[in-house]
């Protein structure tokens, strides 16, 4: 598939690994994001990500579904500058409590996956 595509293998879906991710990844901030990697620990050949909106921020799911969408656009147009050698799990944790729009959500997810770069 094409640079711009955030296809099924790209997306942490995994428990166990969401679990691992959340116990013994690495945490920093980027407002409005907790931005949570690790090191992919499986034979998986991409980057995959996670994105999370909290229910006790946003009641409704409309809400939460909008944050998640936008984030992941963000995330699919700018994940190219990520360096292809090693393989990240990612979790994108909204943690604000106004719903922000796409062109500040997205300039947060450039800084971090600027952030990420420096970090490996």
């Amino acid at each position: 598939m094409g640079k711009f595509s955030f296809q099924k293998s790209e997306r942490l879906k995994s428990e166990k690994l969401i679990r691992e991710l959340f116990d013994k990844g690495t945490a920093f901030n980027v407002y409005p994001f907790r931005v949570i990697y690790m090191a992919n620990p499986g034979p998986n050949s991409n980057h995959q990500a996670l994105f999370t909106a909290s229910t006790r921020n946003f009641k409704k799911a409309v809400d939460r579904n909008k944050i998640k969408r936008r984030t992941r656009e963000a995330y699919r147009l700018n994940k190219g500058s990520l360096d292809e050698t090693t393989k990240l799990l990612i979790g994108f944790v909204y943690t604000s409590k106004e719903l922000l729009d796409y062109l500040q959500i997205e300039k947060a997810v450039v800084k971090a996956l600027d952030k990420l770069k420096k970090a490996i």
